[in-house]
């Protein structure tokens, strides 16, 4: 992973916008739908406290000065086809609100990032942005409900997971949270091991991938790839087998053959 993917908020906020054209456009368009104050003077941003700056100038030369001079003043720069001189790029996006998917490729192909965001659109259910909001509302009842992060973080999964009482790609999920939380439904515990034929991740089973994804700690051997082991969640618990395991929540034994 070359770049971390951040959600950074804007509304109200001034984000520097330098360059005229359909692709300076494209950017106040992005912008403003976010909520930020563009900026087209280089010091009125500066002094009014922009994080952010987004270069669209047709000239080189002219966009690499600007790059240059606003990183000097402690801003983060995203210059319009010149990935070797962006701090930042800015992804392909799909809006279900307040729900967000941001597909990046990290500057190399914008084309393939759009036509990914196109599928996962026919993908994705029009009511995830509900359901969101719903489970938003039900925040303090789940906090009532279980008690610790991790309790709520497995019933969550669990609920939301294909097949669950609040499948996400099931119309009409968002109406069913009172219940499900009314319920008392808890989410999956236990220790599962998985035997790995090959160390590719596109070999994982739909199944280990799943309880990956979900685990709390990740048992495995010496020879499990990296590549492997970053398909589990960031805050997973990675031990060495044979080394001492905490105890509670989804544990996952991997094992190479």
């Amino acid at each position: 992973m070359h770049s971390l993917p951040l959600f950074h908020r804007i509304a109200g906020q001034p984000v520097i916008l330098l360059g005229e054209g359909e692709a300076a456009a494209a950017k106040q368009r992005l912008i403003e739908r976010a909520g930020g104050v563009i900026y087209r003077d280089i010091n009125a941003g500066i002094d009014d406290g922009a994080r952010l700056a987004f270069i669209a100038h047709d000239n080189p030369d002219m966009a690499q000065g600007d790059a240059i001079r606003l990183r000097c003043a402690g801003l983060l720069v995203n210059v319009v086809d010149r990935p070797e001189l962006c701090d930042y790029t800015t992804p392909s996006i799909l809006d279900r609100d307040p729900v967000l998917i941001a597909v990046g490729t990290g500057g190399a192909s914008a084309g393939l990032a759009k036509i990914l965001r196109l599928r996962l659109e026919r993908l994705l259910p029009q009511g995830l942005g509900a359901l969101a909001r719903a489970l938003e509302e039900a925040r303090e009842g789940m906090r009532k409900r279980w008690s610790s992060v991790a309790d709520r973080r497995r019933a969550l999964d669990a609920a939301l997971d294909e097949g669950g009482e609040l499948d996400l790609f099931r119309a009409g999920s968002e109406a069913k949270v009172a219940d499900w939380l009314a319920s008392g439904a808890e989410g999956q515990s236990g220790r599962f091991e998985i035997t790995l034929t090959s160390n590719d991740p596109e070999d994982l089973t739909l199944r280990a991938a799943r309880l990956l994804g979900q685990a709390d700690v990740v048992v495995h051997d010496a020879g499990v790839a990296p590549e492997i082991l970053s398909r589990a969640r960031a805050d997973a618990v990675r031990v060495l087998a044979g080394c001492e395991v905490p105890q509670g929540g989804i544990v996952v034994v991997l094992r190479v053959v």
